[in-house]
């Protein structure tokens, strides 16, 4: 009723181009062909790396829960009270939140990579996705290490970015 009201308000040509049912039919049939077919190709294509992070319902249900754990979990972890967190619950929830971090990365940069990648060139999906392999594991290696030093892990890393400095000269003092 509202295509009605629209072609009834426009001009003559316009409502003759418009009201030409084949044509918004053959569109509709296009897209619909289209998005099938695009599916289809890009489904083999993933399954056939084994370095994709973004094939199948597995991956993409694996990167969702990671979001959400992120989400819940870092905040609860920053905010609580350092003297609760100090030791091996500090260094294991730090090579936890390192090891999601890593992960939902890759797998999202595999996404990225999947859709923007062949737009410029096919043949860099590859080199793109080695890319992303590798790093996945130096945020993985440097979070790590991170985590495992004994300045207060990841949670003290982040504080010690809004604490000033202390000088040699008043450290001595």
């Amino acid at each position: 009723m509202f295509a009605t009201r629209c072609l009834n308000s426009t001009t003559p040509a316009i409502r003759r181009a418009v009201s030409n049912n084949n044509t918004i039919n053959n569109f509709r049939k296009t897209q619909i062909s289209h998005r099938s077919k695009s599916t289809s190709t890009t489904t083999t294509k993933r399954n056939s790396s084994a370095i994709a992070g973004d094939t199948g319902k597995k991956a993409t249900h694996l990167h969702h829960h990671m979001t959400t754990a992120l989400a819940v979990a870092t905040p609860l972890y920053l905010f609580t009270p350092t003297s609760y967190t100090d030791g091996l619950v500090d260094k294991s929830f730090g090579i936890l939140l390192a090891s999601t971090i890593s992960a939902h990365s890759w797998i999202g940069m595999n996404y990225v990579a999947t859709d923007y990648v062949p737009k410029i060139s096919k043949g860099l999906i590859g080199p793109v996705r080695v890319f992303n392999v590798v790093l996945g594991v130096v945020t993985f290696v440097g979070l790590s290490k991170i985590a495992l030093n004994d300045m207060g892990g990841i949670k003290g890393a982040l504080i010690g970015l809004w604490r000033p400095q202390v000088k040699d000269e008043e450290k001595k003092d």
